[in-house]
C-alpha cells in the first residue's frame, strides 16, 4: 500500500496569547485557560501566508530525502477549503514553488480531518504506480477563521496554525500505512458553518444540539475497531493512539473508553493549541524524537473534522 517516507511540520511567526483573547472577548483567562491549556500557542501572522509555510515544509522533505521534484507524481493540499486566497489552488502555487511540474496538483477539504484523508487519497493513485512519490500539505488557517472578540465562540480560541508536508512512496518508507476506517456523520453538518465578515470567514457555531461528545465517543471507538479487525490486531497491540488535540477532556475520554493508558498517547496541550491536521505529526514528530518508537510498533491516528468526520488511520514504524 505504501506509506510515509517523511514529514515536516513548520510553526508560523506568531502566537496567540490567553490575555489577549481575555482583552477581545471579555472571557476570563480561565475560562480560556481551561480551553487552550497554554498561555501561548503558534498563530499566523495577520499578513503570512499558510502555503508559503507549506512550501518550506514541503522543501524540507525533498531536500532531506534526495527526491526530484520530477519524481513527484501529485501535490495535495488539505484543510478545511478556505485558503489563503479564494477561487484558487494552493496546491499548484506550492508546486510552481517547489519546481514540481508533471503532478496533478489538487485540495482536498475535510477540515482537520484532511490531512489523513489526502494521504488516503493519494496513496491509492501511488498504487497505480504512475509515479513514485505524492506530497500531501496541510496548510489551514484555523486561527484566521475564528472571531477571538465573540464570547461564544470561546471553544474555539484554541485554534491555531501548524502547516505541514508529508512525503508518500511505496516503498523504503518510515511508516506504511497499513489501514484506514472513516465515517461522516451528515447529521452534524450544520452544526458549524461561516459567516462572511469584513473580508473574512468567521466560523460559527449553530443552535445548541447536544451530544456532539458522544458521537465522538461513539465513532472514534467504531473506527479503532474497524481497523483492528481488518488487521486481526487487538487493543493491547496499539503501542500509540495519537489524536487531533481539539479537546483534552475528549482526548482522556476516548483512552479511557478504549482501555489504552495515557503514556500510550501524546499530550501536547500544554505546548499547544488545536494546530488542526497537524496535530498528529506533531505528535508522531515527539515519539521519534524522544526514540520512542521500535520496529513494528502499530500507531493509530484518530483524527476528525466538521461535518463531522471521524477516521483512524494505522501506521506501522519501519524505522530508517
Amino acid at each position: 500500500m505504501g506509506g510515509i517516507v517523511d514529514f515536516e511540520v513548520v510553526f508560523p511567526s506568531s502566537r496567540v496569547d490567553v490575555h489577549e483573547l481575555h482583552a477581545a472577548s471579555g472571557v476570563p483567562v480561565a475560562d480560556i485557560l481551561a480551553i487552550t491549556h497554554t498561555e501561548t500557542f503558534p498563530a499566523l501572522d495577520e499578513d503570512e501566508p499558510a502555503w508559503e509555510l507549506a512550501a518550506a515544509a514541503g522543501r524540507a522533505v525533498l531536500e532531506r530525502n534526495g527526491i526530484s521534484p520530477d519524481d513527484i507524481g501529485q501535490v495535495v493540499y488539505a484543510g478545511s477549503g478556505e485558503w489563503d486566497q479564494p477561487f484558487w489552488s494552493p496546491a499548484a502555487k506550492v508546486a510552481d514553488e517547489l519546481g514540481i511540474h508533471r503532478a496533478h496538483c489538487f485540495e482536498v477539504a475535510n477540515f482537520c480531518n484532511g490531512g489523513m484523508t489526502a494521504v488516503r487519497t493519494a496513496l491509492a493513485e501511488l498504487a497505480l504506480g504512475t509515479a513514485p512519490y505524492a506530497l500531501v500539505l496541510i496548510g489551514d488557517r484555523l486561527s484566521r477563521l475564528v472571531d477571538h472578540e465573540d464570547p461564544d465562540s470561546k471553544a474555539l480560541f484554541n485554534f491555531g496554525d501548524a502547516p505541514a508536508a508529508v512525503l508518500l512512496g511505496r516503498e523504503d518508507c518510515l511508516l506504511d500505512v497499513v489501514g484506514s476506517s472513516m465515517r461522516t456523520d451528515p447529521t452534524w453538518a450544520d452544526y458549524y458553518s461561516g459567516d462572511l465578515e469584513d473580508d473574512r470567514v468567521l466560523m460559527r457555531r449553530r443552535g445548541r444540539r447536544q451530544g456532539l461528545g458522544d458521537a465522538y465517543l461513539e465513532n472514534f471507538p467504531a473506527r479503532v475497531d474497524d481497523v483492528l479487525t481488518a488487521l486481526g490486531r487487538q487493543v493491547s497491540d496499539i503501542a500509540y493512539l495519537l489524536i487531533n488535540q481539539g479537546d483534552k477532556g475528549m482526548h482522556e475520554k476516548l483512552l479511557a473508553r478504549l482501555g489504552i493508558p495515557a503514556e500510550k498517547s501524546v499530550f501536547n496541550y500544554h505546548r499547544y493549541g488545536h494546530m488542526g491536521g497537524s496535530d498528529p505529526l506533531i505528535a508522531l514528530g515527539d515519539l521519534l524524537d524522544d526514540k520512542r518508537l521500535a520496529p513494528g510498533d502499530l500507531v493509530l491516528v484518530a483524527s476528525s473534522g466538521m461535518g463531522f468526520t471521524w477516521g483512524v488511520t494505522a501506521l506501522e514504524y519501519r524505522g530508517r
